[in-house]
């Protein structure tokens, strides 16, 4: 069989023009450095794009993206709730390999922040919902409510967001703890692990990669899911790991950052020294750069105007992680509107780069005083009408592109499922599982049980399993005779079909893995034996008990043990206690964690969290903007007849006073920075608006301290509470003398 091929046609800027000759504008690369043996190339810029932050290929290799230009388009973020969002698609139409041509697939909606082609549509997420489209002539159609829930509407920088395709054929994101698939013609929604703040990535098992602003690489030594079973244990040795403490940066100019005035953040050249922004992390699967790169993470770093690369080492039950470098980092720049904000895997083996390019990119509930003064000089908050997507190949590429995956055969998808991409094979698993293509699952299972091509079994595994054709004769084959990573998944797999009808054969093929004394096989082995106990304990513990006492040192197969365990909790303590070597042992230890928290009623977390609540800067930020910023200027300046300034204020750095200011007013003279304010008016307090919460004066005070001084401090509610009594001499407003007193 032979699969046609053709050269990839993506995408540099040019701008829009009806005319069959198009006229396209250069992006110049003088400031970016990139590793040797590397090219970067633009593939799309402004005007075609303004303000990506994620992007998806379809069937043909086009580029998706959805821009968020709403994003701190000014200091005050004023236009976050506009409906000036956007999902556009890239086009090449003169057919150069340069994209010419940016056409609108949805238009005016509000922060539109991760998107995914997934089921023959598209899977976009518009705070606060999850939706889901068809597609027809590049035109939405039959719109589906997938989750209303997804995002609480609120700080862009804390929702959920990624829309990550995992070989598990679920769909994870960060900053959520739900994942969700269609399964025949249903949308499923399901507890997970929460995870990081902004991208995810996985790799070829299926483990997943994440982080947070001031983290690189956070990620799970295990494959999703598989240490939730037991609702009353929350693992935390093997799940959400910090995979390096190593946080260094190395940028190669001093850039502007939020907090550049605390002590550590910047060198003595005024350049960051550890990461402050972290985000979207990709493990590079494409199979086009040289063979030490294969499941290397690439981190965006965009306060640094940098990208990083990270090796990873796998050790069975763990995952390390080391930067490649000191001194030095895949691509730089000293442009200082290089933001890259997300990174993808693409159909021709080259990582693509979304720079949001843009000069603020951190919020404005967290601007500090510090950045604010700095970007009257830098001026970067005036760059904003940008945006663009890089491609980074390595220079001996020659790698062509499938043609359609919408006009392959299902023969030819098959084929494709031991691709050297991982883009390509995630692909072919997918379209044969939607399109329901079982007309070749004879061939399917003979490469899940027959193929020497570890990670096409792997797929072949998972397409078994999104049609429903997987038989646990299937997945016994495999634990006894594939590749270690595969027969994990066989036992992840076999989990579904615990039954009587079963048990002899799964005794009989867990003590073969158990002989192995394999660290991988013991973690998924002792995960699973849990269910099949509660059916004939006698036949399976004693194969739990020998992995336990091999491993009762190592947290993440004592986790997976556990987690196991669920309707034999109580008897399976029992029985360690009365074993003397592990009566003492981690696993007994947690296992009676986990027994009082049945007790009590205690879940773990992912159970019982619905959404993710707006954090209180925000919050604050808000109520600021709502009640205050009229009179006091929304940059904290105040107004001159009416209002002092917050910004450096010494009222606004003693929490305590401030809270007593917004609770019961403040009357004049007011002195701020040895300057006196006579406005012959007085601030009313909020104390008698029965409306506003001692949550609310907190969120207040937490925004206002961030935002107007260089040491941010925050209020707790009962002591907010506790200043409702204190009241000044006259029972109305307090004078500043008052207030100074209190100090004493």
């Amino acid at each position: 069989m032979r699969i046609s091929f053709f050269p990839l046609t993506i995408f540099c800027l040019v701008i829009l023009s009806c005319k069959d000759n198009f006229s396209e504008t250069e992006v110049p690369l003088d400031h970016y450095k990139l590793e040797a043996g590397f090219e970067l190339e633009v593939v799309a810029a402004e005007p075609l794009l303004k303000a990506p932050v994620a992007m998806d290929f379809d069937a043909k290799g086009r580029i998706w993206v959805a821009q968020m230009p709403g994003y701190m388009s000014d200091m005050q973020g004023s236009e976050e709730d506009e409906p000036i969002g956007s999902i556009r698609i890239l086009e090449d139409l003169d057919e150069d390999g340069i994209a010419d041509h940016s056409k609108i697939f949805m238009d005016s909606i509000v922060m539109p922040r991760a998107l995914a082609h997934v089921y023959g549509g598209l899977l976009y997420a518009v705070p606060p919902n999850l939706w889901f489209v068809e597609i027809e002539d590049d035109k939405p159609v039959n719109k589906v409510l997938v989750d209303s829930i997804y995002a609480v509407e609120g700080n862009p920088e804390h929702q959920p967001n990624a829309l990550e395709l995992n070989i598990d054929n679920w769909i994870y994101n960060a900053k959520s703890n739900f994942r969700y698939r269609r399964h025949k013609g249903k949308w499923l929604k399901e507890p997970t692990t929460f995870r990081g703040q902004w991208g995810m990535t996985h790799d070829n098992f299926g483990r997943l990669y994440y982080n947070d602003n001031s983290r690189i690489l956070l990620g799970d030594y295990v494959l999703p899911n598989t240490l939730i079973n037991n609702a009353y244990f929350t693992p935390k040795a093997s799940v959400d790991k910090l995979l390096t403490t190593d946080q260094r940066v190395y940028p190669v100019h001093a850039t502007s950052v939020n907090r550049g005035y605390a002590k550590g953040v910047l060198n003595a050249d005024s350049i960051l020294v550890n990461a402050t922004a972290a985000c979207s992390p990709l493990v590079y699967r494409g199979g086009s750069f040289p063979k030490d790169y294969a499941e290397n993470v690439f981190v965006c770093i965009p306060e640094g105007n940098l990208i990083k690369r990270t090796l990873l080492n796998f050790k069975g039950d763990s995952v390390i992680a080391k930067h490649a470098w000191e001194n030095r980092e895949f691509l730089t720049s000293t442009d200082e509107g290089f933001r890259p904000v997300s990174l993808k895997n693409g159909p021709d083996g080259s990582m693509y780069v979304v720079d949001m390019h843009r000069g603020m990119i951190g919020h404005h509930a967290y601007l500090s005083p510090y950045l604010k003064e700095k970007t009257k000089t830098t001026r970067i908050d005036t760059i904003v009408d940008f945006g663009r997507i890089l491609k980074i190949k390595h220079q001996n590429d020659k790698t062509t592109l499938i043609t359609d995956f919408n006009t392959l055969s299902a023969n030819e998808l098959v084929s494709l499922l031991t691709h050297k991409n991982g883009y390509i094979r995630d692909r072919a698993q997918h379209y044969l599982i939607y399109k329901e293509l079982t007309q070749v699952t004879n061939e399917v299972k003979d490469l899940a049980i027959n193929s020497k091509d570890r990670l096409g079994q792997l797929h072949a595994l998972y397409v078994l399993e999104g049609w429903s054709a997987l038989s646990f004769d299937i997945l016994t084959n495999v634990m006894e005779n594939a590749h270690t990573d595969v027969a994990a998944h066989a036992l992840v797999l076999s989990k579904k079909y615990v039954s009587a009808e079963y048990i002899d054969s799964a005794v009989a093929i867990f003590k073969t893995i158990g002989s192995r004394k394999n660290i991988t096989l013991d973690v998924y082995l002792g995960n699973a034996l849990g269910p099949w106990m509660g059916l004939e304990e006698d036949k399976f513990k004693p194969i739990f008990l020998e992995v336990l006492k091999r491993r009762q040192d190592n947290a993440t197969v004592t986790e997976a043990l556990l987690s196991g365990l669920t309707n034999i909790d109580s008897l399976m303590y029992a029985n360690i206690m009365a074993i003397g070597e592990l009566r003492e042992s981690e696993f007994a230890h947690k296992l009676g964690k986990s027994l009082e928290n049945k007790r009590n009623g205690k879940l773990n977390a992912i159970y019982t969290r619905k959404t993710i609540n707006e954090d209180n800067r925000t919050s604050g930020a808000k109520m600021f903007y709502q009640i205050c910023a009229s009179c006091h200027g929304a940059n904290g300046q105040g107004i001159e007849g009416l209002a002092p300034p917050l910004m450096g204020s010494e009222h606004v750095e003693n929490v305590e006073r401030l809270a007593l200011i917004i609770l019961h007013g403040l009357e004049g003279p007011v002195h701020v920075k040895g300057e006196e304010y006579n406005l012959n008016l007085a601030m009313p307090g909020l104390i008698r608006n029965e409306n506003i919460t001692d949550k609310d004066i907190a969120d207040i005070i937490s925004y206002v301290s961030n935002a107007f001084s260089d040491e941010p401090k925050s209020l707790r509610r009962k002591r907010i509470g506790e200043l409702r009594e204190i009241k000044s001499k006259t029972g109305m407003e307090f004078t500043e003398e008052e207030l100074k007193a209190l100090d004493e």
